[in-house]
C-alpha cells in the first residue's frame, strides 16, 4: 500500500520499555509488571501490553496513506488521514485486553497452545479519533442500519500486518454492521493513544479499537475496510478465540461449531501482590484491576484472604474524584475499575479476588471448569499465596 509497509523481518522494531515481560520476541509480545497496572487508571503506552503476529508495519509517506473503503457498497472510497481528522474527533476510555490473559495460569492445568501470558495482558487507554459510525454514513450506510441494500451485514477489518497463520497474508476481523453504525457503541478509527499519535506498537497510522470486545477484533494499521455479507473469513475468526468446553481436545475440534469470541467476561485481578510473596505480618493493602465486556459496569470486588470461606469488598475507583457507579453516566463504561482494600494478615494464607458486573455474571471458582485448549478467556478467581514470615526483634 502506499505510504505504509508490512516488513518481511524484524530488522525494523521499535524501542520498547525495559521492564516488559517478554513473552515471544519473534513477533514481539510482552506484558508490563503486575504492579504497574493498579498504579494508575491509564495504563502509560511504553506499559500497555504488546501484542503482535508479525513484523511491525512501517510508514514511510503519511501524506499516501490511506485506506480502501469498498464490497457491499455503491462505490468504493479511498480515505486519507486527513479525511479521518475532519470527521469529529472523540475520545474513549477503553480497556483492551488479549482473549489469552491468564493463559499461563490455565496451561499449568493442562496444557494449551498459545503465547503465555500472565496477568497483565490488557491495559486501559484514552483513545482519540473518529467514530465508525460517521464514516459509514459518509459513504451512504445510515446509522443504525442492520443490513445494507446490497446485503451487507459485516465490517471488516484488513491490515497491513502480514501475519504466518494467514499463509503471509494480512491480520484480519469483522463485525456486525449493527455495532459498525452505531454510534453508542463507540467504535473507533483511533489515531491517538492517551492524547498523543499512536505509537508504532499500537497501530500507527490508524487503527480500529471495538471496545468491550476481545482486542484481536481492534485491527492495528488499517489497510482496509470492506463491507461483507457474512463474517469475516480469516485465521483468527474462523480457527482461533472461539471458546470450547473442557471435554475438547485437538483431535475432536470442529471450529465450524462456535461463533468467534467477542465480548470479554468479568474479569478481576491481584496486582499488589505476585503469584507467591512474602510479606511481614500486619496491615496489608490488596489492590488490582477489575472489568467486564459489552459496556457492563462493575457492580462488586469481593476479596477473600482465607481462600474462599469469608468476603470483604474491596473500594472501586475509575476517574480521580469522581465516585464510581456502575452503569451511571458519569462512569467510563467501557473501562476497568480499579479496586482496593486494607486487610491485617497476621499468618500465611491465600488471597482471593472475584468481580461481580452490573448483569450479576461472576467470575467462575475453578480454571479447570473453564479449560479450553488454545487457553482464552482464563477469568477464574484470582488467587495469590502469601507467605507470612515473623522478624526477629
Amino acid at each position: 500500500m502506499p505510504g505504509i509497509k508490512g516488513p518481511s523481518d524484524y530488522s525494523q522494531e521499535p524501542p520498547r520499555h525495559p521492564s516488559l515481560q517478554i513473552n515471544s520476541k519473534v513477533p514481539f509480545n510482552a506484558e508490563p509488571p503486575r504492579s504497574a497496572l493498579a498504579s494508575s487508571y491509564v495504563t502509560p503506552v511504553d506499559l500497555f501490553y504488546k501484542r503482535n503476529h508479525g513484523p511491525i508495519p512501517v510508514v514511510d509517506d503519511i501524506e499516501r496513506y490511506c485506506v480502501d473503503i469498498c464490497g457491499l457498497i455503491g462505490t468504493p472510497k479511498k480515505l486519507y488521514m486527513r479525511d479521518v481528522r475532519m470527521l469529529p474527533k472523540y475520545n474513549v476510555t477503553a480497556t483492551l485486553q488479549c482473549a489469552g490473559n491468564r493463559r499461563t495460569a490455565m496451561s499449568k492445568t493442562r496444557k494449551v497452545r498459545g503465547v503465555g501470558w500472565d496477568v497483565s495482558a490488557i491495559g486501559n487507554a484514552v483513545w482519540g479519533g473518529a467514530k465508525l459510525a460517521d464514516l459509514l454514513e459518509l459513504i451512504g450506510i445510515p446509522k443504525l442500519t442492520c443490513s445494507t441494500q446490497s446485503g451487507g451485514k459485516h465490517v471488516e477489518f484488513v491490515s497491513i500486518d502480514k501475519c504466518k497463520e494467514e499463509n503471509g497474508g494480512p491480520y484480519k476481523a469483522s463485525i456486525p454492521l449493527s455495532q459498525a453504525t452505531n454510534p453508542e457503541a463507540d467504535v473507533l478509527l483511533a489515531y491517538e493513544m492517551n492524547g498523543e499519535p499512536l505509537n508504532r506498537d499500537h497501530g500507527y497510522p490508524l487503527r480500529v479499537i471495538v471496545p468491550g470486545v476481545i482486542g484481536a477484533r481492534s485491527v492495528k494499521w488499517l489497510d482496509s475496510i470492506n463491507i461483507i455479507a457474512e463474517e469475516c473469513q480469516g485465521f483468527f475468526m474462523q480457527k482461533d478465540y472461539k471458546m470450547f468446553p473442557p471435554s475438547v481436545d485437538w483431535d475432536n475440534i470442529n471450529w465450524s461449531t462456535r461463533r468467534p469470541q467477542m465480548d470479554f467476561p468479568v474479569q478481576s485481578v491481584i496486582c499488589s501482590l505476585e503469584d507467591v510473596q512474602s510479606i511481614k505480618p500486619g496491615k496489608v493493602t490488596i489492590s488490582g484491576y477489575a472489568v467486564s465486556g459489552g459496556g457492563r459496569g462493575i457492580e462488586r470486588v469481593d476479596v477473600s484472604i482465607d481462600g474462599g470461606k469469608t468476603w470483604l469488598e474491596a473500594s472501586r475507583s475509575q476517574k480521580t474524584g469522581v465516585p464510581y457507579i456502575a452503569d451511571h453516566v458519569s462512569s467510563d463504561k467501557w473501562a476497568w475499575v480499579l479496586f482496593e482494600v486494607t486487610v491485617d494478615i497476621p499468618y500465611s494464607t491465600e488471597i482471593v479476588a472475584k468481580a461481580v458486573d452490573s448483569a450479576a455474571n461472576v467470575q467462575p471458582e475453578n480454571v479447570q471448569d473453564i479449560w479450553n485448549l488454545r487457553g482464552i478467556l482464563n477469568t477464574s478467581w484470582h488467587r495469590v499465596q502469601v507467605r507470612v514470615g515473623h522478624s526477629n526483634m
